[in-house]
């Protein structure tokens, strides 16, 4: 376990796999921590075949600090972190391996700054009118609605914050300092960056963001059960990355929606089937 500070933001993180050897960064989905079951296996897998890679915990995210800076995204705060994390720890060209809230994450980052991005390999990139408003209303609308009845401690209550709060003792001192009203104003603006729009299906990403993508790619296809992660979103953004390589994933159709039932009733467990992708991003990664 380490912290680096990162646009003054204390950031955790974790290398695994031996210095100096090409580097991949994996980032999950949700607001779920670098150690959820399947990310520290998958890096376990990638370091035996001789990658170093980079588990981090994003802004908000596991023992980082809470972060609401900036009013273009969330997820655009998070891209920013991972290419100044990348950079700050001298990881050299990196490789970005993502799914769900993380692919998203990764399409930024590396379309911000695509000089220290090796490859991008993205999973379950979430999109689609459902999937998206439902990323709007459980990151932003509930948190403005228990700001305005409770002020913030009612927020810190929330049940998206237990571990925050429990990894990082900063956090809880982090979410009552801020105002309500601005915190509010925050999560409206945060809210709208879910709203799908007419020109792609990533929010965050402009046709001219996916045109930076120059980098070899490879994208997972979604699965037709999937409301959180559409089909036709990833069909899409592969439109927009002509060069780019889509795959069926090696897994069932219905994975994302068993993951989803088995983690309401254990917990977690949402990409614990992940580790299966090693040898894919190995592979991929080698030239």
């Amino acid at each position: 376990m380490a912290k680096i500070n990162i646009f003054g933001i204390e950031i955790d993180y974790e290398l695994v796999g031996d210095a100096g050897a090409p580097a991949v960064a994996l980032t999950p989905g949700g607001r779920f921590a670098r150690d959820c079951p399947g990310l520290p296996e998958l890096a376990a897998k990638l370091a035996e075949g001789g990658k170093r890679v980079l588990l981090w915990d994003r802004p908000s995210c596991g023992a980082s600090d809470i972060s609401f800076a900036g009013d273009d995204g969330e997820s655009v705060l998070h891209g920013r972190v991972l290419t100044q994390l990348i950079r700050e720890l001298d990881l050299g060209p990196t490789a970005l391996a993502a799914g769900s809230a993380g692919s998203r994450v990764s399409l930024i980052a590396a379309s911000r700054d695509p000089e220290i991005i090796s490859h991008l390999m993205v999973w379950w990139i979430s999109g689609g009118v459902v999937g998206l408003l439902t990323l709007s209303y459980y990151y932003c609308c509930d948190h403005a609605i228990a700001a305005s009845h409770g002020g913030m401690e009612a927020v810190a209550k929330m049940p998206l914050w237990k571990e925050q709060l429990a990894k990082n003792p900063r956090n809880r001192d982090i979410l009552l300092a801020q105002d309500p009203e601005k915190f509010i104003k925050t999560m409206e603006k945060w809210a709208m960056f879910y709203v799908p729009g007419e020109d792609s299906p990533v929010p965050g990403m402009s046709p001219a963001d996916f045109a930076r993508l120059t980098m070899p790619v490879k994208i997972y296809r979604n699965g037709l059960s999937d409301l959180s992660h559409p089909r036709e979103t990833s069909d899409w953004v592969h439109r927009l990355i002509p060069h780019s390589v889509m795959v069926d994933a090696p897994w069932p159709d219905d994975e994302w929606n068993r993951r989803c039932m088995y983690a309401m009733e254990h917990g977690s467990g949402h990409f614990a089937g992940w580790p299966v992708l090693a040898p894919d991003i190995l592979d991929f990664t080698a030239s």
